[in-house]
């Protein structure tokens, strides 16, 4: 039995959003719009960010997966030394605020479950603070949380802790009473930077296997969070 828990934060993609259904669409739409028709330049894209360009999936070991969103932009630009930089990062920030979003459980349901605990929710992404409002808006639950964090916020991206201390602040409660919930190393490496318990779901693209050495707990999927909760 674990210290009782008083707040729940959450990745992003990978645990709200399942992360191959969401974003393999987004990838196989910028490779194709930005290599303009050119398969040489769309294989290198598709390389860079270990993305299978027939099976519109991410291979486990991208650095896509857990990266910022900046970090994707740099790995795009220099695959494309006609294009700038900043023009590159807002046209992916723009499709990524604005790309369909397939969840990985019914979430208003699951996560309004989880406020009527008296839990504060939070979100760390390593996505930009903007694109991550526009997606929980998106889909109906961002009057749920109380704390909304991305890479771009000012207190630095996973696997750092400086989101997660961020929460533990904002909510004015002590880390060792909060729970990372995330999807791959980098959150479990925050969480346990930060003091907090740290959860795993297998909604993104680690298994099992990768995520048990680094996690507390490793669950299906967030709506299992409830049954975790009532067992501690």
């Amino acid at each position: 039995m674990g210290a009782r828990v008083r707040g729940l934060l959450f990745d992003k993609d990978g645990v709200l959003f399942d992360f191959q259904r969401t974003w393999g669409g987004w990838a196989h739409r910028m490779i194709l719009a930005l290599s303009a028709g050119d398969p040489a330049c769309a294989a290198r894209l598709a390389e860079t960010l270990a993305f299978d360009l027939p099976s519109r999936r991410f291979r486990p070991g991208s650095f896509v997966i857990a990266g910022t969103a900046r970090a994707v932009s740099e790995a795009i630009a220099a695959e494309l030394p006609g294009r700038g930089l900043d023009e590159i990062h807002a046209i992916l920030t723009r499709e990524a605020a604005a790309t369909a979003l397939v969840e990985a459980v019914p979430l208003h349901a699951t996560l309004s479950a989880l406020r009527a605990r008296g839990l504060p929710l939070g979100l760390a992404t390593n996505d930009t603070e903007g694109s991550a409002r526009a997606h929980l808006g998106a889909s109906g639950v961002l009057d749920l949380f109380a704390f909304v964090a991305g890479s771009d916020s000012g207190h630095g991206a996973k696997p750092a802790p400086g989101m997660c201390l961020a929460f533990a602040q904002a909510q004015d409660l002590p880390p060792e009473a909060l729970v990372m919930v995330g999807d791959s190393t980098h959150d479990m490496a925050a969480g346990r930077a930060a003091g907090f318990t740290c959860v795993a779901v297998l909604t993104g693209v680690a298994d099992a296997v990768d995520l048990a050495p680094h996690a507390d707990a490793v669950l299906p999927d967030i709506a299992a969070l409830g049954a975790w909760l009532d067992g501690r």
